[in-house]
């Protein structure tokens, strides 16, 4: 399922080679319609809900694995429903299950579970973020999961992990990062702790899920010896926490308590968002010693540039007001695009603070085929809408966004006709029982 090949792979984590993104928007050649991707022949049972395993499947899908994704019938992923104005199914859902085939099967009764087996042996990677427990008391525990495929990989995603005194406590994203520390050093000193508008913690899951799924299946392909089912047990609140570096040595070696600052990070300096005449902000990373004395010299604080007491990143954080007050000044005067641009010209890394509006309009978005359009029908009108792109870029091999989100049991004939060969009469009876 794996290609052993010899030679030079090289990944580069921003974007992947567009398709289907019109001239003057891709970046390089493109996969055509009918080429397989990379995961092509590897089949992937998705038993998941919201963010967390739909993102780490989702990555899957969109190097060429077949996703086949087990929706509840008549409602589906609740995700078909979250921040959705109008139309039946949000944008959201559409981004999180693209390149996937959508199944009805109720997990609940006999048959569904008989049938979810008869496709488990056909798939080599399971993902589910049900909370511990919940696929033991169905009867497709790991180890009934690997009785009926012996060389399937099991990813379980769940907020406190399938071990330890919390595992049975219901865990999502939100929670998730407040247990794995990352709430509590998020915001203002003087303010309660705030979350990150959007789901840190379930894509962090999604992502070790993910890594976790590809690290199994390379061992089995290279022959490993793995005792017992190859399972990935991944918490959420631990995905968080590998995020927050070192917080808790910091504690062990200095006594050190993080708290907030306000978005910045402590001894990082300087480094931060500053205002810009435009009413607009940029952020500015100044804080490597060679980034610093350009930034300085940039802003018109040659003087600061020079000073010898400010080359070793703990002096610069003891004069972490001055700096800023200094930057500030700067960038107060300029709008964010002039800002942006001499400090570009400069070296320094620096870029504007986007909204969906800004990145919607940006060329380099554009140009690295981050912004997908594709076809989508929103309350019984088709109509064109962007999706994020691919990461990573696999340049001479990149992942496609061949559709979006799909209908609710989009795929049932073609899964569970073709793929297991249930017949069209016994799946009429599943549907009028609600099976399917």
């Amino acid at each position: 399922m794996i290609n052993d090949a010899k030679g030079l792979f090289v990944v580069d984590i921003e974007a992947e080679c567009g398709t289907g993104v019109g001239a003057g928007m891709d970046a390089g050649p493109a996969a055509g319609p009918g080429e397989p991707g990379l995961l092509s022949g590897i089949r992937v049972l998705e038993l998941g809900n919201f963010i967390a395993a739909p993102f780490a499947t989702r990555l899957f899908a969109d190097f060429g694995a077949e996703v086949v994704k087990i929706e509840k019938p008549g409602s589906g992923d609740e995700l078909r429903g979250w921040r959705r104005p109008r139309g039946s199914t949000s944008m959201m859902f559409r981004t999180m299950a693209r390149n996937k085939k959508s199944v009805t099967l109720d997990l609940r009764t006999p048959e569904g579970r008989a049938i979810a087996l008869d496709l488990v042996r056909r798939c080599d990677v399971v993902v589910e973020n049900f909370r511990p427990g919940t696929l033991e008391r169905w009867g497709m525990g790991p180890d009934e999961l690997t009785a009926a495929n012996p060389d399937v990989v099991l990813v379980r995603i769940s907020g406190y992990g399938q071990t330890g005194p919390y595992r049975e406590r219901a865990g999502f994203g939100g929670v998730a990062e407040a247990f794995g520390g990352l709430r509590q050093i998020t915001g203002h000193a003087d303010r309660p702790p705030v979350r990150p508008a959007a789901p840190v913690g379930d894509v962090l899951a999604g992502l070790h899920g993910a890594v976790g799924a590809l690290v199994l299946l390379l061992a089995k392909e290279k022959g490993r010896p793995h005792p017992g089912p190859r399972v990935a047990d991944v918490a959420l609140y631990e995905s968080v926490f590998m995020a927050v570096e070192s917080l808790v040595p910091e504690y062990d070696a200095y006594g050190m308590v993080r708290e907030r600052t306000a978005g910045n990070l402590p001894g990082v300096v300087p480094s931060g968002v500053y205002p810009t005449s435009d009413g607009a902000s940029v952020m500015i990373a100044g804080n490597s010693s060679g980034a610093f004395a350009r930034l300085m010299t940039a802003v018109g604080r040659a003087d600061l540039a020079a000073d010898a007491s400010l080359a070793d990143g703990d002096a610069r954080y003891a004069r972490e007001q001055e700096l800023d007050a200094a930057i500030t000044k700067w960038t107060s005067e300029r709008t964010a695009a002039e800002a942006v641009s001499v400090l570009a010209e400069a070296g320094v890394p620096a870029g504007p603070v986007c909204d969906a509006r800004a990145i919607a309009e940006d060329e380099h978005y554009r140009a690295r085929g981050m912004l997908r359009p594709m076809p989508v029908v929103v309350e019984d009108e088709p109509q064109e809408v962007r999706f994020p792109g691919v990461v990573p870029r696999l340049p001479g091999a990149p992942g496609r966004v061949r559709w979006v989100g799909p209908e609710l049991g989009e795929h049932n004939d073609e899964v569970l006709g073709g793929l297991l060969g249930i017949d069209a009469e016994r799946l009429g009876d599943y549907r009028a029982r609600e099976v399917v």
